[in-house]
C-alpha cells in the first residue's frame, strides 16, 4: 500500500510549544524548543538517540517539567496541570505495553481504571475492540498465546480506550514485519481522521514519509520541521533518510 500525503481538516492547536529548555545540571537536553501540532495531525519526532527525543515526550506526556518556556498540551499547563494532561492523552511505548499474566479482557478493563472510565463504558470499548480485531473468541486468552502483530494493534487501540485528544506512539512499530507495520499505519490513519492527534517517534526514517509533518532533532535542537515533501526539496534529497544522514553530518 501506497500512502500519499495527507490534507489535515483540523487547525486547532493541541500542542503548543515555546522556546521549551530541559537541563540537568550543564547538560542541556532540550535546547530552545518551538513547535505547534494540530488537531488530526500525524506529526514526527525523529532524532537519533540522545537527541532529547524522550526527554521532550516525558515532558509533553506529564511525566516531567521543563527548566523553562511556554507549553500546553491539550489546552492544559505541564507546569501545574499534568494529571489533566494524562486524562487526555494516550501512550504507547516501544516496549510491549499490556500486561502477561493478565486475559485480554482484564487488560482492558485494568486501563479503563486506569483512564477513570464506568464499567460500563469499558465494556462497551471492549466489545469494540475485540470485534473490531476479530477477537472476540480471545477475551479470556492470556496475551502471551496472541502473535506480535496482533498485540501491537491491541496495544494501540487500547491507548485509544478513553478516546485521547492525543496519543504518544514512541518507536511503536520496532520489531515487527512490515506487513504488520502497514497494517499499523492503516490504524493510525483511521484514528488521526477522525480527529486524534498522534505524535509519533520512529527510526524506520520510511514511515517518516507517512507524516503529516517531520521534526528532526540533533543534539537537543530541532534543526528542521516541515512536511517530508518539502524537506526533501530543500535537503535536495530524494528521500527523509537522505534529509536525515545530511542533518546528521
Amino acid at each position: 500500500m501506497k500512502y500519499t500525503q495527507r490534507s489535515t481538516r483540523h487547525h486547532d492547536v493541541v500542542i503548543d510549544v515555546q522556546h521549551m529548555y530541559k537541563r540537568f545540571g550543564s547538560f542541556v537536553a532540550n535546547d530552545d524548543l518551538s513547535f505547534t501540532v494540530r488537531k488530526g495531525e500525524i506529526f514526527g519526532f525523529l532524532g537519533a538517540n540522545g537527541a532529547g527525543k524522550t526527554t521532550a515526550i516525558k515532558i509533553l506526556s506529564g511525566l516531567s517539567k521543563p527548566t523553562s518556556g511556554e507549553i500546553s498540551v491539550a489546552g492544559y499547563n505541564v507546569y501545574n496541570q499534568t494529571e489533566a494532561i494524562k486524562r487526555n492523552i494516550g501512550y504507547m511505548s516501544q516496549k510491549f505495553s499490556l500486561y502477561d499474566d493478565l486475559t485480554l479482557a482484564e487488560n482492558i478493563r485494568f486501563y479503563g481504571g486506569v483512564y477513570g472510565l464506568s464499567r460500563k463504558v469499558t465494556r462497551e470499548r471492549m466489545d469494540e475492540l475485540l470485534e473490531q480485531f476479530g477477537l472476540m473468541d480471545f477475551k479470556k486468552s492470556l496475551i502471551t498465546s496472541l502473535p506480535l502483530g496482533w498485540l501491537q494493534k491491541l496495544a494501540f487501540s487500547v491507548a485509544l480506550l478513553h478516546k485521547p485528544s492525543i496519543v504518544f506512539l514512541d518507536e511503536p512499530t520496532s520489531g515487527v514485519d512490515p506487513i504488520t507495520r502497514r497494517q499499523f499505519w492503516e490504524l493510525i490513519y483511521q484514528a488521526a481522521e477522525g480527529g486524534t492527534t498522534i505524535f509519533i517517534t520512529t527510526h524506520y526514517m520510511d514511515e517518516a514519509e507517512y507524516c503529516d509533518r517531520v521534526s528532526i532533532m540533533d543534539q537537543g535542537k530541532i534543526v528542521a520541521l516541515d512536511k517530508p515533501q518539502k524537506l526533501k526539496q530543500e535537503y535536495q534529497a530524494g528521500t527523509i533518510y537522505d534529509v536525515f544522514l545530511k542533518i546528521a553530518r
